[in-house]
């Protein structure tokens, strides 16, 4: 089977998640996937697969070589993101991309164009595959999975490729953030591992944003309108004022290094208001002066109305696994090489949000990065050019033979 009909067959299931509290995976139909997908290990030779109750995916390609050999892992998540339809995907490629409009349905003027999209013309002359333009793709990570399972397969029919005991994981629930909630870290027993779940080919990341939540509850005092002077503290009023003392750095106006606050979520009446941030920024110091900024301002507003109607609640989330990969760089100088020997140029680079991996690495497994090839995750005019879902292949295949090197 080719790599293209391994991932097509993938982008078939849907596999969304959903925001379902005390459930995992969150929908069932990512459990008849895995089941799927576990069955498809199994043919491919793979050892030790197990499905667990939960939705995780683990298997082993044993080691071809009597030499000591540090365990490797590479590992994807199952799930599509809520934002945008995953069922019935009809996948279709584009061949010889020319560099043009690509019509998704002509019916109904679904048109994915270099003029609002550019990055397509970094592939023109590639085959693309590209949505029917009413789904994701679902390339988020269903190529990452391919990915994986296609170099699991090619060194196993490669004996003569060197490589010491690999171990595989698929995993639920990443797109809603709880991927890495119920890892079997131990189970897995890795020295280190790679997610296969970036974008750009040749893009490597080992630093990701400290992440937090911060829920803003603001308490009112509902009084007759015509009789409220002096009396009514109107709780949506009271909260509009907090959103607009907090600085003004957010997701659309910053880039790069640069953290935010941003406003996901604001609700309420005269009585009660509630206002959901998240909390974003890659240099641990300043996020919790972030953090602190939110708490002040409520501890001011309180001060100024004589109360204590506001009430804020800061839940970290995730930290920069910077500061577990860094003193391990070999981790990354390996994963640089296996890109580089692939002809694609190694671009490292943050994360402007989080993975898995980040939250892996601080429960004992180092877990860098690595692309998938799949552009414009979450929407209709998702794409995947097939020469950098070949490339990832071939990286995850280096990957294995530097390491028994």
């Amino acid at each position: 089977m080719t790599i293209v009909e391994r991932f097509i067959n993938y982008a078939r299931f849907d596999t969304q998640s959903a925001e379902v509290e005390g459930k995992c995976p969150s929908t069932d139909k990512q459990m008849v996937f895995a089941e799927w997908l576990k069955d498809e290990l199994v043919s491919e030779g793979l050892e030790d697969v197990e499905l667990d109750s939960n939705g995780y995916i683990y298997a082993t390609l044993p080691a071809n070589t009597t030499r000591a050999v540090p365990t490797v892992g590479f590992i994807a998540h199952m799930d599509t993101s809520p934002d945008c339809s995953g069922e019935g995907v009809k996948p279709r490629i584009v061949t010889a991309y020319d560099g043009g409009d690509i019509v998704l349905d002509a019916e109904a003027g679904i048109v994915t164009s270099p003029q609002k999209f550019p990055e397509l013309l970094d592939h023109k002359g590639e085959d693309i595959i590209v949505t029917d333009g009413h789904t994701l793709l679902g390339a988020d990570d269903k190529a990452g999975i391919a990915e994986i399972v296609q170099a699991m397969a090619y060194l196993r029919e490669h004996p003569e490729i060197e490589h010491g005991r690999i171990r595989v994981a698929f995993t639920p629930d990443e797109e809603i953030g709880r991927g890495a909630d119920l890892f079997d870290v131990k189970k897995f027993a890795c020295d280190w591992a790679y997610t296969m779940d970036g974008s750009e080919v040749g893009e490597l990341e080992y630093e990701n944003f400290n992440a937090a939540s911060a829920v803003v509850e603001v308490e009112g005092l509902s009084v007759h309108p015509g009789y409220a002077k002096g009396k009514m503290v109107n709780a949506a009023f009271v909260a509009t004022q907090f959103a607009q003392r907090v600085p003004d750095e957010r997701p659309e106006t910053t880039e790069g290094y640069e953290g935010f606050y941003h406003l996901v979520g604001m609700e309420g009446g005269v009585e009660r208001a509630t206002l959901t941030y998240i909390i974003r920024d890659h240099d641990r110091q300043t996020f919790e002066s972030r953090k602190q900024t939110i708490a002040a301002i409520a501890g001011e507003m309180n001060e100024e109305l004589g109360t204590e109607s506001i009430k804020v609640t800061l839940k970290d989330q995730y930290y920069n696994m910077r500061e577990v990969v860094e003193p391990q760089m070999h981790i990354i100088d390996i994963a640089k090489r296996a890109i580089e020997e692939t002809g694609a140029r190694c671009e490292v680079k943050a994360i402007r949000g989080g993975t898995d991996g980040a939250r892996l690495s601080f429960m004992g497994l180092p877990c860098p990065n690595i692309f998938a090839g799949g552009m414009n995750f979450h929407g209709r005019h998702e794409f995947l050019p097939i020469p950098s879902l070949e490339r990832a292949m071939q990286v995850v295949v280096n990957i294995a033979r530097i390491v028994a090197e």
